[in-house]
């Protein structure tokens, strides 16, 4: 029988600027976090952005980061699950977080197009969108390519383990854990190395501790994992998997 945790923590903290660990990518975070006030000083020289970086390396984190902390009204998210709707260009968004466009059917990569041309178009107006590659090799439209490369493209640095590890604690912080120094150094050995994974697990064991009426310790994340139904994801695996609209963390 599956074990039931007697509490659901819910909704993790949102995705912020200020919980994104910048390591090697302070320019582009600065740049970010300074726009939409940018913006609403006057027109931009800089307006539109490309990042691009390998799965779980916190694309997603800087867009939901970017459209938090901007005024209601003033940012607008979108990605492959949304509808073209989400791709019109509206004059009272200022800024367009357009997510994954690898990812992009047919249809919204036209309106995403067509929405890169309006922005270029009003001046108080700016998009950010991400990928999996640098623009010369993103499989998308020629015209759509051609766009992305004109503004400022930058690569995200994927993190170093020590980086990695002070994500988990910080975001443990955040949920008022105390997390020991072997903890992370035990998940960056023994298993998937992406953030979204990693923080999957730090979820899990927030919770199993709250069950267990225990700190977080190695031995509770041992014993967590011998449980029947953890449902983890064992194993040292390069493999991606999809960032998480929710739980991306650089």
């Amino acid at each position: 029988m599956s074990r039931q945790l007697t509490l659901d923590l819910g909704t993790p903290p949102p995705s912020t600027f200020d919980n994104f660990f910048a390591g090697a990518n302070a320019e582009l975070v600065t740049r970010l976090r300074e726009l939409d006030a940018a913006l609403a000083a006057g027109p931009v020289a800089d307006r539109t952005f490309y990042v691009w970086g390998e799965t779980g390396s916190g694309r997603t984190h800087l867009l939901e980061a970017l459209v938090h902390e901007a005024p209601p009204g003033h940012a607008r998210y979108a990605g492959p699950p949304s509808s073209l709707a989400a791709f019109a260009f509206d004059p009272s968004v200022a800024l367009y977080a357009i997510d994954d466009c690898d990812r992009l059917s047919g249809a919204q990569q036209i309106a995403l197009f067509n929405l890169f041309n309006e922005v270029r178009a009003h001046p108080t107006s700016a998009l950010v969108a991400t990928g999996n590659a640098a623009p010369i090799g993103l499989e998308v439209r020629e015209d759509l390519r051609t766009r992305l490369g004109w503004g400022l493209v930058f690569h995200l640095a994927p993190l170093a383990d020590e980086g990695k590890a002070a994500v988990l604690k910080h975001a443990a912080r955040e949920r008022g854990i105390n997390l020991a120094d072997d903890v992370p150094a035990y998940l960056l050995t023994h298993f998937r190395r992406d953030m979204p994974s990693l923080m999957a697990l730090l979820d899990a064991l927030d919770r199993f501790s709250l069950e267990q009426k225990r700190a977080v310790t190695l031995p509770l994340l041992r014993t967590m994992l011998a449980s029947p139904g953890n449902g983890s994801n064992s194993g040292n695996s390069g493999d991606d998997v999809p960032d998480s609209p929710r739980r991306v963390v650089s």
